[in-house]
């Protein structure tokens, strides 16, 4: 390459050989890194799904994971066991709903994946899953109300339940983005929940704190009518999770 470079200069060979060094370095460095990124984005794609289905947040297959990358996402594929994941079968999708050629079919909910991101830019992961009590609550019709304070974690004073739509549709999509715009979880009728955040484990994390939620709601409505906290209170804890979040980050950046 850098004779090439040379045949275009008057400067001696020497020289240009030496330029030429100077300017690929950089590439080098930049395409290393860039996969580098696309390996290690993958493997926590991976790792999630893993994590999600091995402490029983989604039976089987069920469930699905993606992380913002690029101009697009990265996120797990259809019908293959989470078990046997490698990072060539992590499916990237680009903003437009294209997906890569030469891997497996992206997970059938894609859409309401992209539309997540979307819809809340400052979000950089979806978590969907089948776990049971969140499930048994969007089969029943109902939104976790304010029973707790730690129902802000979702970003308001309740975990709100979204129509049911057909799933891996547009209108499911639609549905979930209307649910998400102002909160980082939702339930979805006769389906299951999903959970964002700004990290894969963050997300993950939402999701088993949703579950532990609807497992207490619904202890609670065998005893009797939880009684709910008032807005305001909600309003506050919704503010403290905020700082609680923004210390976190603070310290883990060191």
């Amino acid at each position: 390459m850098s004779g090439k470079g040379g045949k275009g200069k008057e400067a001696p060979p020497g020289n240009a050989a030496r330029s030429g060094k100077r300017k690929t370095k950089p590439i080098q460095r930049k395409t290393k890194s860039a996969a580098s990124d696309n390996v290690a984005a993958r493997a926590a794609v991976i790792d999630t799904a893993q994590k999600m289905s091995r402490e029983g947040l989604s039976p089987g297959r069920s469930g699905n994971v993606s992380c913002r990358f690029g101009q697009g996402m990265l996120i797990t594929p259809s019908g293959l066991a989470y078990a046997e994941l490698t990072v060539r079968d992590i499916v990237y999708v680009s903003g437009d709903g294209t997906a890569q050629s030469d891997a497996p079919k992206p997970s059938s909910e894609w859409r309401f994946h992209l539309a997540a991101y979307q819809t809340r830019p400052d979000r950089h992961a979806v978590v969907h899953t089948h776990s049971l009590n969140a499930t048994a609550l969007a089969c029943a019709g109902k939104a976790i109300p304010a029973f707790h304070y730690m129902v802000a974690l979702a970003g308001g004073n309740d975990i709100p339940l979204v129509p049911y739509a057909t799933f891996g549709t547009q209108e499911l999509a639609g549905h979930v983005a209307n649910g998400l715009r102002n909160r980082d979880a939702c339930l979805m009728a006769n389906h299951g929940q999903i959970a964002i955040s700004q990290s894969l484990a963050a997300a993950l994390e939402l999701a088993f704190e949703v579950e532990q939620l609807a497992a207490q709601y619904i202890k609670a409505l065998t005893i009797g009518p939880p009684v709910l906290l008032a807005d305001d209170e909600m309003e506050r804890m919704v503010e403290k999770f905020r700082n609680y979040g923004e210390n976190a980050n603070k310290h883990a950046r060191g």
